[in-house]
């Protein structure tokens, strides 16, 4: 049996001006930076062998304070960076609504039907992070492993994982710093937990952020 650890990276200041980031390299802000030292510390008890990042910043900052509590390094791994949004990179929510207003409004209610302008689509990244996990599960057999990434490609790998449609992306939650697991026995996937933030109750947030 395989454990993946799948976790989103921490709050960044464009968490909360909802700016698109994409492959945009944003660093962690301070509630951020305490969000991802609680996830790692949760994860402190386990036995993970390999942590494998996103190479942005905001999910490397992340993926150290997992591996801090381990005593391993981070593999910087660029199958599972963020989706790239390509023209909404660094533009604010509103501004994408006022501007692509019907690409917006189709984002929202069919958004496995969109590619976004010189950017990508969900089923691409469904295809270059699914290639990779496989074989990553081919060189860790019977090993616990941990994966850092971004809403978007979680999500994506959440539905792959669950056997679900890219049409589901909205059904799943993935708030900054959580936290998912799966297990890998028998030639399939199970899932064990989604969106796990019960650690982050300490920093007594009013709200959490899927954005």
């Amino acid at each position: 049996m395989t454990k993946v650890y799948l976790v989103r990276h921490g709050q960044t200041a464009w968490n909360l001006e909802e700016v698109f980031r994409g492959r945009m390299d944003i660093p962690l802000d301070d509630t951020g930076k305490k969000e991802v030292h609680l996830a790692g510390e949760a994860l402190k008890n386990e036995t993970i062998h390999a942590i494998y990042s996103s190479p942005l910043s905001r999910s490397m900052e992340t993926a150290e304070n997992i591996a801090k509590f381990q005593n391993i390094q981070v593999t910087p791994f660029e199958a599972i960076i963020d989706i790239s949004y390509g023209d909404w990179e660094g533009v604010r929510l509103d501004e994408v609504r006022e501007k692509y207003p019907d690409l917006y409004m189709l984002w929202l209610r069919e958004p496995h039907k969109v590619t976004f302008p010189n950017g990508e689509s969900l089923e691409q990244v469904r295809t270059r992070t699914m290639e990779a996990i496989n074989k990553l599960i081919e060189k860790h057999q019977n090993e616990t492993i941990a994966l850092v990434a971004h809403r978007v490609p979680n999500k994506v790998i959440c539905c792959s994982l669950l056997g679900i449609e890219n049409s589901n992306f909205w059904r799943i939650q993935q708030d900054t710093a959580s936290t998912n697991l799966f297990t890998y026995k028998n030639d399939q996937w199970v899932i064990s937990y989604l969106n796990d933030t019960s650690y982050l109750k300490v920093l007594g947030k009013s709200a959490l952020s899927d954005f």
